[in-house]
């Protein structure tokens, strides 16, 4: 992972790989919702490479609730080690460096994982052929399905992004930080505001689900800004946000960590009985903002200590990102003649392409714990 990272912590590491554990279940749940559909003529139009007939409705709300704040908290986090590392390397080498670590795992995700990954959905359709056959579909018919590489992508542009406008973003930013991160109310203020202002006009132009892109560089029209708002949330954040400010074990906000997560369960059975052009998105956006602030506090409560599986899975997780796609999918085809429960498929699902993809991306990793790790720690996949 390279030599010790300055101002990095644990409990936002733990966090990030908390997440990257919900990835993997968010999308073992995909092929049993009640929501899911296949589309036997173009399967990119279906919800998810594989749709099993066993379906479960909970597994509707756990994927719901995922949907509604763990990509925003996945930028937010990436964007908190942003700034000192543009510090530290100037603009030209800090684009080079994510260029290295970002760009080029995506187009090799994108273009061969996706492929493995996506090749079920192939066999599901029913279209005669060989493999040859299967990639011309995947990159014309299919226009090149990006899966979940999408996100590395996104952060990518919004590295370079930050790297172009650094001398104006740096001190805009600083300032932002010094207002926000002394003061818990206007923080949480400020929180939810951007939220709302970032995603409700974008869905409802857009609607809630819509993609666009050239490629395999798709993005969801409403959420762009969202996300890039977030990973500028977390620019202001910064490292020593995460380790002072808002963040002490005293401070306000943290201290309240049982209101935010009552608030995050409320705000989402809110937004589940809701609709409307614009009050389900206001709904949406409010979920969003409250289970951030609930995820962020809580891990800052309870950060856990370090442990060899804790630091295994912070090495791991990245990669675990990039490659757990092909394992979720392939293991969800081969359960589709298995007559189990959905909740059982989930689990098994779940659980083997969390150990398999946690193998594969440690045969891509040093031996030992990430670098810099000790009490400080965190690796974003853009930190």
């Amino acid at each position: 992972m390279g030599s010790s990272i300055p101002g990095r912590t644990q409990w936002v590491d733990h966090l990030r790989s908390f997440i990257t554990l919900l990835v993997i279940a968010h999308h073992a749940a995909l092929a049993y919702t009640s929501f899911s559909v296949f589309n036997k003529d173009a399967y990119i139009l279906s919800t998810h490479p594989v749709v099993d007939v066993h379906r479960w409705s909970v597994l509707d709300i756990f994927a719901g609730y995922n949907d509604s704040f763990f990509m925003p908290l996945m930028f937010l986090i990436s964007g908190m080690f942003t700034l000192p590392s543009l510090q530290r390397k100037g603009p030209s080498l800090f684009i080079a460096e994510r260029c290295r670590r970002l760009f080029i795992p995506f187009l090799i995700a994108v273009t061969l994982f996706m492929c493995i990954a996506y090749y079920p959905a192939w066999l599901l359709s029913g279209k005669p052929g060989s493999i040859r056959d299967y990639l011309i579909d995947f990159f014309t018919v299919e226009a090149w399905p990006v899966g979940p590489p999408w996100f590395i992508w996104v952060l990518f542009l919004f590295n370079v992004i930050a790297a172009w406008f650094f001398p104006v973003l740096m001190p805009l930013l600083t300032k932002t930080g010094r207002v926000v991160l002394t003061r818990p109310f206007t923080a949480v203020l400020f929180f939810f505001i951007l939220t709302i202002l970032l995603y409700v006009p974008a869905a409802m132009l857009f609607g809630g689900h819509t993609w666009t892109g050239i490629g395999p560089f798709d993005f969801q029209k409403s959420r762009m800004l969202l996300y890039f708002g977030y990973f500028l949330m977390g620019a202001v954040i910064g490292p020593a946000g995460a380790a002072q400010g808002l963040f002490t074990h005293e401070s306000p906000l943290v201290k309240a960590w049982p209101f935010w997560v009552a608030g995050s369960i409320g705000a989402y059975l809110l937004q589940i009985n809701t609709s409307g052009v614009w009050l389900h998105p206001v709904t949406f956006a409010l979920t969003t903002a409250v289970t951030n602030i609930a995820a962020l506090t809580v891990f800052k409560t309870f950060p856990g200590g370090p442990s060899r599986i804790w630091q295994s899975l912070s090495a791991s997780a990245y990669g675990m990102y990039l490659v757990h796609y092909v394992f979720v999918v392939w293991c969800q085809y081969g359960l589709l003649d298995i007559d189990l429960p959905a909740g059982v498929k989930f689990l098994i699902v779940f659980i083997f392409s969390t150990l398999t993809s946690w193998l594969a991306a440690g045969a891509f990793t040093k031996k030992g714990p990430p670098a810099g790790y000790n009490t400080k720690a965190p690796a974003s996949a853009g930190a």
